[in-house]
């Protein structure tokens, strides 16, 4: 997957997203903070053709959907790391 990042003064930061298939999406986060989905349609590159605005939770849930392991699953395995660490220098 290609990742272009394009600061837009005044809006914040753009995110796009190119993938193996050819299929761009982007994700804008502005000044304040909020991200919005950019979809992208065959006709013109530069020029979303919708806007999915989210709040914060549903960015958060969103990112969590697309994490190839879930929040729970890295927790522990970071606890089991740092019980390894921590048995080892005992």
């Amino acid at each position: 997957m290609d990742i272009t990042r394009t600061t837009v003064p005044g809006v914040g930061v753009v995110h796009h997203f190119l993938t193996r298939g050819g299929q761009r999406f982007g994700v804008l986060v502005d000044q304040p903070g909020r991200r919005s989905l950019l979809l992208y349609g065959p006709d013109d590159p530069d020029v979303p053709v919708e806007r999915v605005p989210l709040d914060h939770d549903e960015a958060d849930q969103i990112a969590e959907v697309l994490h190839s392991t879930s929040v729970a699953d890295r927790l522990a395995s970071l606890e089991r790391r740092l019980a390894d660490l921590h048995g080892g220098s005992a």
